[in-house]
């Protein structure tokens, strides 16, 4: 079994609360978490890739056992989030890595990549959306309009999704046989949601995504002048990103790997054994990938 260690630095008076594993001279890879989990997601694929990489996955700010202030007392938008990733990154000496993006760490990931192009040696996405092929229109309406217009009609169209029911959804829908997902994964998160004043930070978020789509022609620039390796191994029955999504990254990095698999949004609780041999398997493309820049 492999030594995994849970670990907490401070990044300007926040405590971020990371996993880590694997050899320190290992390449690196960056594990970043969706909505509304946390590095909780990464419990299985960690030990399962630990001997191939060096494995850090921290928990956003809000999320996981990482520092949650209240939206009064911190930013919650993903420029925020990005920011106290990379002090991180800075705290841990971490220069260079590939990352690993889902969800939420999708558009962290993206401003990592944009902010220092020269650092990210590498993109695996899964279901991490970086194409407008890739949303599910009927799914994102009511975050479209709330970060449109903040209203309290348009707040109330998009807290259902911090209920009970929206989370185990996103769990198992798409999910052939969802007697494969643990129900802990989701209890987890909600006891997290939970807590007092979590809400409005998770509110802010939802208003705050729509911003996201502006950042995709520089992301999709990045791609094709870096020549960065890509694999983009999604659930194709997932309906918050589409499996077109995934099939996107072709027109800006060609040379990308697509895997598809039988699966909904949280693949690593249906699917681990294949997603973590797609990224043993990636391995030697990031070991010889060029400096991006």
């Amino acid at each position: 079994m492999a030594a995994v260690h849970h670990r907490t630095v401070d990044v300007d008076g926040l405590t971020v609360f990371y996993r880590e594993a694997g050899p320190a001279d290992a390449p690196v890879l960056l594990l970043l978490h969706g909505y509304p989990t946390s590095s909780h997601m990464f419990r299985h694929l960690i030990p399962a890739l630990a001997g191939h990489y060096r494995l850090i996955a921290p928990d956003h700010i809000g999320f996981g056992r990482s520092s949650a202030p209240s939206a009064a007392d911190f930013a919650y938008t993903f420029d925020g989030l990005a920011e106290v990733t990379r002090g991180f990154l800075d705290r841990l000496g971490v220069d260079r890595y590939a990352i690993y993006v889902q969800d939420y760490g999708a558009p962290i990931g993206w401003r990592l990549a944009l902010a220092a192009p020269e650092s990210v040696t590498a993109v695996v996405s899964q279901n991490g959306n970086a194409y407008e092929d890739g949303f599910d229109q009927e799914f994102w309406e009511p975050i479209w309009a709330y970060g449109a217009h903040r209203t309290p009609e348009n707040e109330a169209g998009v807290r259902p999704a911090l209920d009970r029911e929206a989370v185990e959804w996103q769990y198992t829908h798409g999910v052939p046989d969802p007697s494969l997902i643990d129900p802990d994964a989701w209890e987890h998160d909600l006891a997290l949601l939970a807590r007092p004043g979590n809400d409005r930070a998770q509110v802010a978020l939802f208003g705050d995504y729509a911003g996201n789509r502006a950042l995709y022609p520089a992301v999709q620039e990045w791609l094709r002048t870096s020549r960065v390796p890509v694999l983009a191994i999604w659930g194709r029955n997932d309906e918050i990103f589409l499996p077109a999504g995934a099939e996107a990254f072709r027109r800006d990095a060609p040379d990308a790997e697509i895997v598809l698999l039988d699966g909904g949004h949280f693949l690593l609780e249906s699917h681990l054994d294949e997603v973590a041999a797609a990224i043993i398997g990636f391995r030697p493309r990031i070991v010889g990938a060029p400096i991006a820049g």
